[in-house]
């Protein structure tokens, strides 16, 4: 990094009030005796200023609202279900039926006379 590169630099972080106490008073001391670092500071402390007048104007974006709704679809479209499940009405009522049928099972296994769970 060059001298100018540098005094960019050191300036930047001092008109952002990155800088503190021996560096700050050695960036102050070299705006007050420098012609080139008074020019250099009065530069970015205007940018800075412009910058804050630039942004301030900006209003946030909204998304619309059928946005979310959108990017579900999408994204179900394009990865073939895998992310956000298949709509398969069938299967939930299928696994419910067979965790039942299976307690149903252990329940008659395990009060049976000769049920191979009992201890």
């Amino acid at each position: 990094m060059n001298e100018e590169d540098e005094m960019i630099v050191k300036i930047g972080d001092y008109v952002d009030g990155l800088l503190s106490g021996e560096d700050k008073a050695a960036v102050e001391q070299k705006i007050a005796s420098d012609p080139a670092w008074k020019e250099t500071h009065d530069e970015l402390a205007e940018a800075r200023v412009e910058a804050r007048k630039g942004l301030s104007g900006l209003q946030k974006a909204r998304a619309p609202g059928h946005f979310a709704k959108d990017v579900t679809e999408t994204i179900k479209k394009r990865s073939g279900g895998r992310f956000f499940g298949r709509n398969d009405r069938f299967l939930l009522p299928v696994m419910i039926l067979a965790m039942l049928a299976l307690v149903a099972i252990a329940y008659v296994m395990w009060s049976s006379q000769t049920g191979s769970l009992k201890p």
